[in-house]
């Protein structure tokens, strides 16, 4: 991939290549190759910044761009990512030990990504990557909630274009405008929906609270925390393709999520949310007869990370502690046949020698198979869903010596069938 910063009003900093950040396993190795986005560590930190920061970035297929800044503050910050060209950028900001805090598709309007939140002093990393993983020439920008927006987002956002994923539509129907729905409620103070038994119902338990119903019959859920609890909150039914934003009593926004887990919504409220009243906003942009389950619930650290790693957003660790099949040292070419389902199967692959690695996930017509591959520190490589005109996935990817861990799951989460992995190695001529 190649980087470029553009320079902003205000003469935050000149035209030309941003510096990579130092060689540090920062938001868990995901900003690892990133660029400060004020050109430098000193110069990225949002909450001293006399006005936005924007770098301009071309991501290669099915890569993904990292810009790196810093909080030294507790900061109301804007988050934003806009494609050149029809463009579709997706977004994730995690916090430094890899956590993410929020994602984003298209609120910004036209494609475009957006979201506001609340951040603590620390240092964070905002990826972009194309919706649908082709290449892409975009801008991503982080400022306070005073400085001017790169995107129409925040409610008078244009209608967004369709999205077209690189599956036919007998993978993931495309995805229509997104048209939220605003709470006829007013804010939190209204809602007469409750998560639980009621308002007044402030134990998450163990499970959680959860209720089931179409955003025709209801598009706003509240809820009550009486102690101080992270949170996680999910919106569930792929039919629906909900769109869920967090809402504080007084209406402030906290947080957005569209499509966390294939077209399902996720948020999780890593810091705690203090005693009171929220609600969540939910929309559909699919179907807004079919019934979408909310729930909320504790945060476990330990299930996001799980949650990750079987998605292929992460890799696992490699302590034994998570099941991988070892493949052994790639030589020539080899061929393993494997039952793979919606969670992702692992398989680590020992390099002796630098070179390419050709690596095909092949359905034979009976599934649908992505693979990832991540080097041992967990940084991504390289991602494929469909190759050419198949739903086979085909990985090329110039690697050096070392240790590699592929995943692969099936698109279909209700699919499971044998996948043949076939992976073979290609040294440069001497």
């Amino acid at each position: 991939m190649k980087y470029y910063t553009r320079a902003l009003a205000g003469g935050l900093f000149a035209a030309g290549l941003a510096l990579p950040a130092a060689a540090q396993d920062l938001c868990g190795g995901v900003g690892t190759n990133g660029q400060w986005i004020g050109g430098a560590e000193a110069s990225s930190d949002i909450s001293t910044a006399g006005n936005y920061m924007e770098q301009m970035a071309l991501v290669l297929m099915n890569n993904q761009y990292t810009a790196l800044f810093s909080v030294s503050a507790p900061t109301d910050v804007r988050v934003e990512a806009e494609g050149r060209g029809g463009g579709d950028p997706v977004i994730d900001l995690r916090d430094a030990a890899g956590t993410i805090v929020l994602s984003d598709d298209d609120s910004g309007g036209e494609g475009s990504s957006f979201a506001e939140t609340s951040l603590q002093p620390g240092t964070y990393c905002l990826s972009m990557q194309s919706y649908d993983g082709s290449p892409m020439t975009g801008f991503v920008r982080v400022g306070r909630l005073e400085h001017e927006q790169l995107t129409a987002g925040g409610g008078t956002a244009p209608t967004p274009p369709t999205d077209t994923p690189t599956d036919t539509p007998t993978d993931t129907p495309t995805e229509p405008v997104d048209t939220p729905v605003t709470p006829a409620t007013g804010g939190c103070s209204a809602v007469s929906n409750y998560l639980g038994s009621g308002p007044v119902d402030g134990s998450l338990g163990m499970g959680g609270v959860s209720m089931t119903a179409p955003v025709d019959q209801v598009n706003a859920w509240g809820f009550t925390l009486s102690s101080p609890q992270p949170v996680t909150i999910t919106a569930t039914n792929e039919s629906a393709d909900p769109v869920i934003t967090l809402y504080d009593a007084a209406g402030n926004y906290l947080a957005e999520n569209d499509d966390y887990d294939s077209l399902n919504s996720q948020i999780d409220m890593t810091t705690a949310l203090q005693p009171g009243d929220y609600c969540i906003e939910v929309s559909a942009l699919s179907d807004t007869s079919q019934p979408i389950t909310v729930s909320v619930m504790s945060y476990d650290p330990m299930a996001a990370i799980n949650s990750l790693i079987s998605t292929g957003e992460a890799s696992p660790p490699m302590d034994g502690s998570y099941p991988i099949t070892d493949l052994g040292t790639l030589q020539t070419r080899l061929r393993h046949d494997a039952q793979i389902g919606s969670d992702a199967s692992w398989f680590q692959i020992d390099v002796d020698q630098g070179g390419l690695v050709l690596i095909e996930a092949v359905g034979n017509g009976a599934g649908d198979p992505v693979a990832f591959l991540y080097d041992d520190i967990g940084r991504q490589i390289a991602f494929n869903d469909d190759n050419g005109q198949t739903y086979d996935s085909l990985i090329a990817a110039r690697v050096l010596p070392g240790t590699y861990l592929l995943g692969v799951r099936q698109y279909d989460e209700s699919q499971t069938s044998l996948i043949r992995l076939v992976i073979e190695r290609y040294v440069p001529a001497q």
